[in-house]
């Protein structure tokens, strides 16, 4: 068992059922760090339930520690823009997601959310949804791929996706609980299925609306680490975690408009598939915290991905950049799918960006 798990659980549940004072409610203020990709966290005691974020108060935290700060001139200040049910302390206690700010007002260079909401309002009349297919492997602690032999590698690519039994599914627990404890929160789930790679999975969220997608899929990669800690397991959302004949790992992003899913919504479709073809490295250099070099190692043109350099679509082809599901074609009108986007994207950009390209033309 891995060191983290390792503390007795029934200990810790002793405390946990412990009567909880009426006027004292655990909040977690959760936000992103200097790398774009994690998360840090911290709990404040409040004294009433809030009913919005506008009534947590705001808050501070050490930016130098967070790669966000200098030491001399260390606060960043947090403010709570979305809450969620506390799936791990339970009862009235609460997770709220927060945007960060530098002292004199200025965005953090990580604080993607607020740009991406100015955008958000600008298109609501097209009634925007997104949904996002986050792909993510589990790793031992000592970085090695979880249920895969110590020495050597499991059998190839093959018996893994949406499989069953214990020689083809690897971590299923981490999976169930997370699944559970995101419909608790109130986190929009919409799904789960083991991948291509063995120890790789992927969960679902959405359809949503606007801003709400980014807030969503942010808190239930939080969740999912939490539920790492408890079982001892690493959660990666590295985009090529094993070199080699494996998968790697995508953010698949599902967009439409409303125009796309009205009657011949095909045509909307159609039209934003070529104005994405004109901005195709703006967006790739946006899908990955690290400019498009994360998603290079991915997006080879091999393992159900379109080369990082070429931009394609299909209908039904899971190796181009852009897929239009099949049912779509048929029915006429739906939905695209962006399957550039790296498992270590901000969503609040991808969202963005497909925004401003399709809709706002920009």
């Amino acid at each position: 068992m891995e060191y983290s798990a390792r503390l007795n659980k029934s200990i810790y549940h002793s405390y946990m059922t412990l009567e909880q004072p009426e006027d004292m409610i655990q909040c977690m203020y959760i936000w992103i760090d200097g790398t774009g990709e994690f998360l840090r966290s911290k709990t404040r005691t409040l004294d009433a339930s809030p009913k919005d974020p506008s009534e947590i108060p705001s808050w501070n935290y050490d930016g130098s520690s967070t790669g966000q700060a200098e030491g001399s001139n260390s606060d960043i200040y947090l403010k709570p823009v979305a809450i969620y049910r506390d799936p791990f302390r339970r009862g009235k206690n609460i997770l709220a997601l927060c945007e960060t700010f530098k002292y004199d007002g200025r965005l953090t260079e990580t604080n993607l959310r607020h740009t991406s909401k100015e955008i958000m309002d600008k298109v609501k009349d097209d009634v925007p949804w997104f949904g996002m297919e986050q792909e993510y492997t589990l790793l031992t602690q000592d970085g090695h791929p979880f249920g895969w032999p110590k020495q050597g590698y499991p059998g190839p690519q093959g018996p893994y996706y949406c499989a069953v039994g214990p020689t083809n599914v690897y971590g299923r627990d981490v999976v169930e609980a997370h699944y559970r404890a995101c419909m608790y929160a109130g986190v929009k789930i919409s799904g789960s299925n083991a991948e291509v790679m063995p120890a790789q999975w992927e969960f679902q969220v959405g359809p949503c609306e606007g801003i709400n997608m980014g807030d969503q899929l942010w808190i239930a990669r939080y969740i999912l680490q939490r539920i790492g800690e408890d079982f001892g397991v690493v959660v990666t959302f590295d985009p090529k975690p094993m070199e080699g004949d494996w998968n790697g790992a995508g953010c698949h992003t599902n967009f439409s408009t409303k125009a796309m899913r009205e009657a011949d919504g095909i045509k909307a479709i159609e039209d934003a598939i070529t104005k994405l073809s004109k901005r195709h490295s703006l967006h790739i250099k946006a899908y990955d915290p690290k400019g498009g070099m994360d998603n290079r190692r991915r997006l080879t043109g091999a393992h159900e991905t379109a080369h990082i350099d070429d931009f394609t679509a299909g209908i039904a082809n899971r190796g181009a950049s852009i897929r239009i599901p099949r049912q779509c074609a048929e029915e006429g009108k739906g939905y695209l799918e962006d399957r550039r986007p790296s498992s270590n994207c901000d969503p609040y950009k991808v969202i963005e960006l497909l925004a401003r390209t399709v809709i706002l033309g920009e």
